[in-house]
């Protein structure tokens, strides 16, 4: 890093904020990694994350009063909302199941995008612009931050169903919940004594395995992404009418877009009609890591269709 961009972090609360969460999650992703091996979960990781998203927050509010506009616009603002979202879906999926699996899992997501706004991106595309004419409706900040909580929530799921193929990779999944989620699970054992209508039935209580937990938390959050995806396209399809005359035009943002909507209902489909669950539905959303990532970098680093707004290619 030059002096400059030293000097530009110490004096812009905007960039120093995106440092100063950068630095917390640098720092968490260790504590994470070190409390799987303890298998207990750590109120010090959780209580970093949350310090690193209120620094996002900090962090949008400064851009929003900066720029006059809502700072999803360009590709650095919109990393930086990314980063936030992820950590915020962190903390709730942490309140679902306390693991420490979850936060070394998801830490990287928001780490990488707040990395990569802060150190990859050039400073003229990090710094505040006037929108295009394209972005200058109300629909802003309803069709990008629908889409941008969808990656988020999308690329959680997705890691945790990796997740799910690297735990306990050598033992056999049998897989206890079903496709609604993380739920209780009992075992029935029936007791007789002496004559036969004095029977005896008893519920146990099994305690799931990280491998079963985190194939049920993966679809919940996968769940919660295809629906905010849905209603992402919907809403960017009345926008795209509004602003260009027409609901669908095949841009590339567009139609990967659509092949990422396809590969979630995919998923959806093949659980909930075929009844996959634990690693064949796994495999699937691994492979939406790689299709979000073309959606959402590949369009800007090729610099091409109606959705690229600069790139230093």
């Amino acid at each position: 890093m030059t002096l400059n961009g030293l000097s530009s972090l110490l004096i812009d609360p905007v960039l120093g904020l995106g440092l100063v969460a950068f630095l917390l999650l640098l720092v968490t992703l260790p504590l994470a990694l070190w409390t799987v091996g303890n298998d207990k979960p750590s109120t010090s990781v959780s209580l970093l994350v949350a310090v690193s998203n209120l620094c996002l927050t900090a962090q949008l509010i400064f851009r929003w009063w900066q720029s006059g506009h809502f700072p999803v616009s360009n590709l650095y603002e919109s990393l930086c909302f990314l980063s936030w979202a992820s950590t915020f879906m962190q903390l709730l999926v942490e309140r679902s199941w306390s693991s420490p699996i979850v936060a070394a899992s998801i830490t990287p997501i928001g780490l990488i995008s707040i990395a990569f706004a802060s150190f990859v991106l050039p400073e003229q595309l990090q710094e505040a612009s006037p929108l295009v004419p394209a972005l200058r409706s109300s629909w802003l900040v309803m069709h990008v931050t629908v889409i941008m909580m969808s990656y988020a929530a999308l690329l959680i799921g997705s890691i945790l169903s990796l997740t799910v193929l690297v735990v306990d990779r050598n033992k056999p999944l049998s897989i206890r919940t079903n496709s609604i989620g993380i739920g209780g699970y009992r075992q029935v054992e029936v007791s007789q004594e002496g004559n036969i209508n004095d029977q005896t039935i008893t519920l146990n209580s099994i305690v799931l395995s990280r491998s079963e937990q985190l194939d049920a938390l993966s679809y919940r959050v996968i769940t919660v992404g295809f629906l905010l995806l849905t209603i992402g396209l919907i809403s960017g399809a009345v926008w795209a009418n509004e602003a260009w005359g027409s609901w669908w035009s095949w841009d590339p943002k567009e139609t990967w877009a659509f092949i990422t909507w396809l590969l979630y209902a995919a998923y959806l489909h093949t659980r909930l009609s075929r009844g996959w669950q634990g690693r064949k539905p796994a495999i699937v959303a691994s492979i939406g890591l790689f299709v979000i990532f073309v959606c959402y970098i590949g369009v800007n680093l090729l610099g091409i269709g109606l959705h690229s707004y600069g790139w230093f290619l």
